[in-house]
């Protein structure tokens, strides 16, 4: 199983890897800060360890 690294939007390990290597940098983050300014942010309840 591939490492969740994004609880909120699950994001893997692999996702982030395979974003690199598509772009050249990783995307996700934009998308993940896009999706956190839109209040779509759960990060308290979908991660085990709350943060």
């Amino acid at each position: 199983m591939d490492e969740l690294i994004c609880y909120c939007f699950t994001y893997t390990a692999r996702d982030i890897e395979e974003d690199v290597r598509s772009h050249g940098c990783s995307t996700i983050l934009a998308r993940i800060l896009a999706e956190k300014k839109a209040g779509a942010c759960r990060c308290a309840s979908a991660n085990p360890l709350g943060r």
